[in-house]
């Protein structure tokens, strides 16, 4: 009877909690009918808001509306990161394709060097006056040295004199003890050369008066002869010495000189057996590491970087230290770091250099060959061109100290087996406008044109510096473009434009017949002798006046050439130009 019970009240609440469910179900339909039309109204209004919104808001690029996603997702989760920075300039390990032979020139079987004497060029034995002797004092380092000998060559013959082999710079900011015959190969020098200039290793004992002068600067044929010229008439005088002779010589000369020039640079001057052994075998190993291989002239030493004013982001600390070195010259007046480099005269620095060589299609794959000095800021400044080549390689690292024992101490030797190896390089580059750069550069076009890198400093300056604002590819493109006439090719520059070291268009020859470089060259040399003071082009006009002394049983006589103001010559100051140029 109890369980009918706890039965029947078990139903009947059941029952009851079902109808209370049907009244509450009941009353919330109810409730949400009266609401609604509260919610429509409501999301109608936010609807018709976000439409004004769209409406006169600017319109947002998919890429953009990209970037603020992702900067905000890294917000989200705490990585606060420059997204947009990172996915714009990346820089890719390969080089791409460029649409360009990356290790020969477009035009390199075009053309070819030439440099034998016309037909009437009068030979040596034609050309010289018995007992007439030209004495030359080099100056600055190894590179500018040699176009003091090259350039030396060339006065002996247009003053009809014997040239004494050249005496080398052995006090200069270099410190290198070494002698021509130490550096070159002297007998093959005056071999080479005897049917052009007779040629003496040392003055002989019999002759007796020494005239000691100084040539003004970019002196050219007449400026010689109506200034050099005549001191061997005073008093019957044997012997001139011209001191400091580096760019003593203009750059434009008649056809036959320039080709002298271009016979004793390129021909004449051989370094010594030993330097050559060795600078072959470091061609060698860089060749047993791959095919191909690029080496890179980087001049980037404090006292170069102290005496080009320039400055590269290193802060206060950087400009004290430069700051400190730039006071080696009482009077080197204060640069300003930015107009230089807005000018194009500071090296790149060696992540600059790195990046340029990438934008033109180097890979991180290639090998490289680094010739220079003590870099500024160390490893530290390097570790940018090594993360981008990490096969980078210099004389040090392929050869052993007992293999440079010999030339360890000279300064000279040293940058002469770097010469070698950027010479036979597949690729040369520099980061500078130096005379090593430009020797190589005027070689390399004699050569078939190999490619040979100068950096367009002065337009590539501001795309380093905005690099952060445009891709990869826009910077890449723009390098290219900006290279374009500064990659060795023929025809990059005018004739009588640049140095003739770096541009011996006189002595390169088209394949197919007649030069149009020849031509075109001649044309301009020709046009250029017809005015000028004494035939100096208008660029030489403002040379100041060059003085001789004259020694005679210890005597000393100071001497001025006549119509021009005098000058006195100043003690030179610590080789202003040779840290920056070679």
């Amino acid at each position: 009877m109890s369980m009918i019970k706890k039965k029947v009240h078990k139903d009947e609440l059941i029952g009851l909690q079902i109808l209370q469910g049907l009244v509450f179900r009941h009353h919330r339909r109810r409730r949400l009918r009266h609401l609604l039309p509260l919610l429509s109204a409501i999301s109608g209004c936010f609807l018709l808001l976000f439409a004004i919104v769209l409406f006169f808001s600017p319109p947002v690029s998919d890429q953009s509306r990209h970037r603020h996603l992702n900067t905000l997702f890294y917000n989200r989760v705490g990585i606060h990161i420059n997204v947009e920075k990172e996915n714009v300039f990346r820089v890719p390990r390969s080089g791409g394709i460029i649409g360009r032979k990356l290790w020969s020139s477009n035009q390199s079987n075009l053309f070819y060097g030439c440099s034998n004497a016309n037909e009437d060029f009068l030979p040596a034995e034609m050309n010289t006056e018995r007992n007439r002797y030209l004495l030359i004092a080099t100056s600055g380092g190894l590179n500018q040295q040699r176009t003091g000998i090259v350039d030396a060559v060339v006065s002996a013959y247009i003053l009809n004199a014997t040239l004494v082999v050249p005496k080398l710079d052995q006090k200069s900011f270099w410190k290198d003890a070494s002698n021509f015959s130490e550096i070159f190969n002297v007998d093959w020098f005056m071999e080479y050369l005897s049917k052009d200039v007779r040629i003496v290793k040392q003055l002989p004992e019999n002759v007796g008066k020494v005239i000691t002068t100084r040539a003004p600067r970019k002196c050219n044929k007449k400026c010689y002869e109506t200034r050099i010229l005549p001191i061997y008439q005073r008093k019957r005088v044997q012997a001139v010495q011209l001191t400091k002779f580096d760019y003593r010589l203009s750059n434009r000369l008649d056809m036959n000189l320039q080709k002298l020039r271009c016979r004793a640079n390129y021909h004449a001057l051989r370094f010594t057996d030993p330097i050559l052994e060795m600078g072959m075998k470091l061609v060698e190993r860089m060749r047993m590491k791959s095919k191909h291989y690029v080496a890179l002239h980087l001049r980037f030493e404090p006292d170069m970087l102290a005496f080009s004013g320039c400055y590269y982001g290193g802060g206060e600390k950087e400009m004290k230290e430069l700051g400190a070195i730039r006071k080696r010259w009482k009077t080197l007046h204060t640069k300003n770091p930015e107009k230089e480099r807005r000018h194009g005269k500071c090296p790149l620095s060696p992540e600059e250099v790195g990046l340029m060589l990438r934008a033109l299609g180097f890979g991180n794959d290639v090998h490289i060959y680094v010739a220079s000095g003590e870099v500024y800021g160390g490893e530290e400044t390097l570790a940018p061109l090594k993360a981008l080549f990490p096969n980078f390689h210099t004389k040090e690292t392929l050869a052993s100290k007992e293999e440079l024992a010999e030339f360890q101490s000279y300064s000279s030797r040293m940058a002469a087996l770097d010469f070698i190896v950027c010479d036979e390089t597949d690729v040369f580059v520099a980061n500078n406008n130096g005379n090593m750069a430009k020797i190589l550069a005027g070689k390399r076009r004699y050569s078939d044109h190999k490619p040979t890198i100068r950096p367009n400093a002065k337009k590539l300056h501001r795309l380093f510096n905005d690099r952060n604002n445009m891709t990869w590819h826009e910077f890449a493109s723009q390098v290219r473009t900006f290279q374009v006439g500064f990659m060795g090719e023929p025809n990059e520059v005018k004739p009588g434009r640049g140095e003739f070291h770096e541009h011996p268009l006189s002595c390169i020859c088209e394949k197919s017949g007649d030069s149009s470089l020849q031509t075109r060259a001649r044309n301009d040399m020709d046009k250029n002798s017809e005015g000028g003071d004494e035939g100096y082009s208008e660029d030489e006009q403002d040379l100041s006046e060059t003085e001789y002394v004259e020694e005679d049983n210890g005597i000393r006589e100071r001497i001025l050439l006549p119509n021009r103001r005098d000058s006195s010559l100043k003690a030179d100051q610590p080789e202003l130009e040779e840290i920056f140029s070679d």
